[in-house]
């Protein structure tokens, strides 16, 4: 895969860092990420997602969900056993991991909630008023022309 450098758009552009960022993320050959644990993606509503979490072995103690600087954190750390267990075969991995996952702007964290394996992290786009679009009032011709005339 090519390589791109995308320093020539950091120097002739300002306010777009957030897509450089994202550009440079998508665009970067990192071979050695891992893709544990699985996960899915889904979209639940116009501005609302889930994401699912494959965590068996884990209880909800050893997870955590953190947001910090528009990006949501999950990490699971295995308790130390005291138990000696002999395992004929181990298939359920249950190593620790941090998965990050970069939040578009005003989308938070709803809730989350772990059963049967899985962790459930809910998202929703929550626009601020300030930024909705807002309909501004047209006035009518003559209501103007008074305006005028008596100012």
């Amino acid at each position: 895969m090519r390589n791109f450098d995308l320093t020539p758009l950091y120097r002739a552009t300002v306010g777009f860092d957030q897509i450089a960022d994202l550009m440079d993320r998508v665009l970067t050959n990192d071979v050695s990420r891992e893709s544990y644990p699985p996960y899915n993606i889904e979209k639940t509503g116009e501005d609302a997602w889930r994401i699912s979490v494959a965590v068996a072995g884990f209880t909800d103690d050893e997870l955590s969900v953190e947001v910090k600087e528009n990006a949501l954190f999950v990490t699971a750390k295995k308790a130390p056993s005291d138990s000696e267990v002999t395992y004929l075969h181990r298939g359920i991995a249950t190593r620790a991991f941090e998965r990050r996952f970069h939040l578009a702007e005003h989308v938070r964290v709803t809730g989350a909630a772990h059963a049967h394996g899985m962790l459930h992290i809910d998202l929703a786009r929550e626009v601020p008023e300030a930024l909705k679009p807002r309909r501004v009032e047209i006035a009518r011709a003559k209501d103007v022309n008074a305006t005028v005339i008596e100012a």
